[in-house]
């Protein structure tokens, strides 16, 4: 269940990445971001935290649509460098102002949920599952089936992938490029609303938490493959699952864990790559000249 939560969190990572092939370091901040916004509503208008997404997902999606405009779009055209530089950059000013204004104490949405950030279901054989967990597995389960028939079945969603495949052939065909990655950015910050929300229910969130959280994220996505959306679940469960297991070895295996499986797959997907193109380069001179041999 804990996968579910690590795929909820990299989705739009995921996703964007796909797309514009950016990797945002301010992904984390803006997840906190939008978990403290749950936190304000609850704690000092008392709404409850699953209603107050209702306000919540739209105000990530402007902010996604703003970043996007002033940042991400003008820093793109500079290369890869300059968009790393700039997302690090907000995520150090998100980090600080929520410092500054909320302290280092760490906050919960738990005490506003009754009693849903512990409750479970008891299975055969003794086994108890979260219903929160569950949710947050079926949340991402649902965003993650979204994205994928929105990007298969629909007009946006293949503006989307035009977009991304070949931009300037997309423009002279017609697909306003610019509007479509837009809409990457809009949709990949309304996932972000959700991601942080529902683990802050029940766990704990912090001004600095974002370190965490961006690893987590980016961990999942290379396991499951970058741009790959279900893959993207594959990995998250696959780090959920490592963390468990070494969680039960020791007190510290559960970092250590799930930083083992993502250097493993990394290295097995670089070599694997190698040796591929070696096969491919040996088997093509060979048949190739013998082809070509009357």
């Amino acid at each position: 269940m804990l996968g579910g939560y690590y795929a909820l969190l990299a989705c739009g990572l995921s996703f964007m990445f796909g797309v514009m092939r950016i990797i945002n370091l301010a992904h984390g901040s803006l997840a906190v971001l939008a978990a403290y916004m749950l936190f304000v509503l609850a704690e000092r208008f008392e709404v409850h935290p699953l209603l107050g997404l209702v306000v919540v997902v739209p105000v990530m999606a402007l902010i996604g649509w703003v970043l996007h405009r002033l940042v991400l779009e003008r820093s793109a055209r500079a290369g890869a460098l300059l968009p790393l530089l700039s997302t690090f950059g907000l995520a150090s000013v998100l980090d600080n102002s929520m410092f500054q204004a909320f302290g280092a104490d760490t906050r919960s949405l738990a005490p506003y949920i009754d009693s849903l950030s512990f409750d479970g279901w008891t299975l055969p054989g003794g086994i108890i599952v979260g219903q929160l967990a569950v949710l947050t597995l079926v949340v991402a389960m649902v965003l993650l089936g979204g994205l994928h028939l929105m990007l298969a079945r629909t007009a946006l969603g293949r503006r989307i992938r035009a977009a991304a495949h070949d931009p300037d052939t997309a423009q002279l065909v017609g697909v306003d490029a610019a509007r479509g990655v837009c809409g990457v950015n809009r949709d990949r910050h309304d996932d972000g609303g959700h991601c942080r929300s529902l683990p802050c229910h029940a766990g704990h969130v912090r001004p600095l938490h974002r370190s965490l959280q961006l690893i987590f994220a980016f961990e999942a996505v290379i396991i499951g493959g970058a741009g790959s959306l279900w893959g993207t679940l594959v990995g998250g469960i696959v780090l959920g699952i490592a963390q468990s297991i070494g969680a039960q070895v020791h007190p510290q295996g559960f970092l250590i864990a799930g930083h083992v499986v993502f250097l493993v797959v990394l290295l097995a997907r670089v070599y694997a790559a190698d040796t591929l193109r070696r096969w491919t380069r040996t088997f093509r001179s060979r048949f190739g000249s013998q082809a070509t041999t009357p």
